[in-house]
């Protein structure tokens, strides 16, 4: 017993001095110190301008889809009017193929048919105002290719001066 007796006295003695040790070092702040409580708000200041910064793009992004599937839709709208007018082109001809073929039939048989003239002028004009209706969806497919390449070159010198 007297084993336990004096490990008793050696822990109060130890917590005594324990005790003495913590008085000396003052009172102990619970709260975090003035640098870490500035380095938090820093860093809640970086996270802020770092999450508006993604929103941002995020806009950015969404909106250059969105400008492109635009672009994409009318370049469509475009190609579909071309291969319209394409087709209509290709049955012109077609009748003025079929009605040149009936003239020079006639002009064998020396029947000069005023109706078949007639008809074959008929598809003439149809065949060139297709052909210029043909014309002027294709220039519009290439004036819509090209307006990004023109757009494009006259940005930049605006952003090599800026450099």
């Amino acid at each position: 017993m007297s084993e336990i007796e004096e490990l008793q006295r050696r822990i109060t003695a130890a917590m005594d001095q324990v005790a003495f040790g913590l008085e000396r070092l003052g009172p102990v702040s619970v709260g975090p110190d003035e640098a870490t409580l500035s380095l938090l708000e820093e860093e809640r200041t970086a996270n802020a301008q770092l999450q508006e910064r993604v929103r941002s793009l995020r806009e950015k992004s969404q909106a250059d889809v969105a400008a492109v599937r635009e672009q994409l839709d009318a370049g469509e709208a475009r190609m579909s009017r071309l291969d319209v007018e394409l087709q209509r082109v290709r049955r012109a001809n077609a009748q003025l193929s079929d009605a040149c073929a009936a003239l020079r039939e006639a002009n064998t048989e020396g029947v000069g048919d005023p109706h078949l003239i007639n008809k074959a002028m008929l598809a003439e004009l149809e065949a060139l105002r297709a052909a210029r209706a043909a014309d002027v969806a294709e220039a519009s497919v290439i004036l819509a290719s090209l307006q990004p390449l023109v757009d494009a070159a006259t940005d930049t010198p605006e952003t090599e001066e800026d450099a």
